[in-house]
């Protein structure tokens, strides 16, 4: 049996794999994870949704009364950004509590932790309802690699699901859902000294933009998550000075909460936009995750939890989307907390780093949730 790994070395050795997305490319860094697991005695599977793009599902156990519990989280990270970094993004390197590299926070430590706690468990889990650990690809850009494992029906059932994204270890019961939308204008196109004769198309989607201030979401608001809300994230439109532009384009970022439906909200925009002769494509959709703060397991994470934290938790819901909502709906809808040692305010920064001290915490934490959930 392969011997629990350490986790800070876990998190290095992750980081030294260049999974940024796009293009992705997660395959050798999901194959180093799975020789961990499959050393342990897990059984492991590998899907991908393109060429290189790979997620893998880790199983151990197994109980016909009680389905596994599962952790979860993604091996795909976002570019470096424009401003220069003063580390090496993928070098892993330390100071004091700090390790820093893309994907440091979000979220690789994340996995480390949960693998280090799976593996160093194994041995005890043959016979109890077990677990099932998730590593995804292509989370970044609209959760492809879970959505496909979902949607193909590969993940089996799980009785209650941790996501390890950066949370500085606060349970979160849920996430808004994330919808971003294309809208386009069109006009005909004219010399700029003539403008009369054209149909100026970023004049219609200034028009446009002005209409989305009027915009009303169905369901206003929600108890935990509080209101949902749309942005104008893009807008590109003209090819050169002189000419009256025939096409203009916005994308919209919304955040939703339960009650509202991705599709019929693109319909509702389109009809609010017809009259400007604006079209509208829906062209990402990952739907809210939201797990009553009352259920029983739920309440378990927070009493884990506690310890780490100032007192005990309250009910919260994240501002970024994840995995969990497709994972969630792919393995028969059962309780989810988003929980997890890196510091969600550096997700996605330049020096991005995570807390060494908060990556043994999570260790504890989720070697503590495996416990009582196998017997082990």
């Amino acid at each position: 049996m392969t011997r629990a790994p350490d986790p800070r070395g876990l998190t290095c050795e992750l980081l030294a794999f260049n999974t940024i997305n796009p293009p992705g490319m997660e395959r050798a860094c999901a194959r180093h994870l799975g020789a961990i697991l499959e050393g342990a005695g897990f059984a492991v599977e590998y899907h991908e949704f393109a060429e290189s793009r790979t997620s893998l599902i880790a199983r151990i156990g197994g109980h016909p009364a009680k389905p596994p519990l599962c952790f979860t989280g993604h091996i795909d990270t976002v570019p470096l950004g424009a401003a220069p970094w003063t580390r090496d993004a993928f070098a892993g390197e330390t100071d004091g509590d700090r390790i820093y590299g893309r994907g440091s926070t979000d979220m690789k430590s994340g996995i480390a932790a949960f693998v280090a706690a799976a593996v160093e468990l194994a041995p005890h889990l043959a016979r109890s309802p077990g677990l099932v650990l998730v590593i995804t690809a292509g989370e970044e850009i609209g959760c492809e690699g879970a959505r496909d494992l979902a949607d193909r029906d590969l993940l089996g059932r799980a009785g209650a699901i941790v996501v390890a994204e950066p949370t500085g270890n606060y349970p979160f019961v849920g996430h808004k859902g994330l919808a971003w939308f294309e809208v386009e204008t069109t006009g005909v196109t004219a010399h700029g000294s003539m403008p009369e004769v054209g149909d100026n198309a970023i004049v219609k989607m200034a028009r446009v933009i002005g209409d989305l201030d009027a915009f009303h979401f169905p369901v206003e608001s929600h108890g935990v998550m509080g209101k949902p809300t749309l942005n104008v994230g893009t807008i590109s439109g003209g090819l050169n000075t002189n000419s009256v532009p025939d096409r203009a384009r916005i994308t919209l970022d919304t955040r939703t909460v339960p009650g509202i439906d991705h599709g019929h909200l693109c319909q509702s925009l389109a009809s609010l936009l017809a009259p400007r002769g604006a079209r509208v494509r829906k062209i990402v959709d990952v739907p809210p995750l939201y797990t009553e703060p009352q259920d029983a397991w739920v309440q378990e994470v927070f009493e884990a939890c506690t310890p780490f934290l100032d007192g005990r938790p309250t009910p919260r819901t994240i501002t970024f989307s994840t995995d969990g909502a497709d994972l969630k709906r792919g393995m028969g809808g059962p309780p989810t907390v988003i929980l997890g040692p890196g510091e969600p305010t550096l997700a996605h920064q330049t020096d991005e780093w995570c807390s060494l001290d908060r990556i043994e915490q999570s260790v504890d934490l989720f070697r503590t949730l495996a416990r009582r959930w196998t017997g082990a």
